[in-house]
């Protein structure tokens, strides 16, 4: 294949992952598992805040969304955006506790410089 030709329709394409989901073009099935896999990515980059944007419409992907972030473990808070886009996108804050993952070995001991 040459540097001119897209690359075939069967091969993934890795985007960029800058905290921000928009989900105009994916339907509400399969938005649920897509709002996961995305969190639990943000989640393993480090991001604290994230943008998804599902629109206005009837508010079936919205219902989806919320729901979605309601049940992950990650989300510390979520709410509708507060600027133009009003009720067009959800704005969400991921806990600072689950960025990086999690140990399973339990509590951690405090560290000696009071971190």
């Amino acid at each position: 294949m040459s540097h001119d030709e897209p690359p075939p329709h069967d091969e993934p394409v890795a985007l960029p992952l800058d905290g921000v989901l928009d989900l105009h073009q994916f339907s509400p099935r399969e938005a649920a598992d897509l709002v996961r896999d995305w969190l639990d990515a943000c989640v393993g980059q480090g991001l604290r805040e994230v943008r998804i944007i599902h629109g206005k419409g009837v508010g079936e992907l919205r219902r989806l969304v919320h729901a979605e972030l309601a049940r992950h473990p990650a989300v510390e808070s979520f709410g509708l955006a507060t600027d133009a886009s009003s009720w067009g996108a959800t704005l969400a804050r991921l806990r600072a506790d689950e960025i990086g993952g999690r140990d399973d070995d339990g509590p951690q001991e405090p560290r000696e410089d009071g971190g």
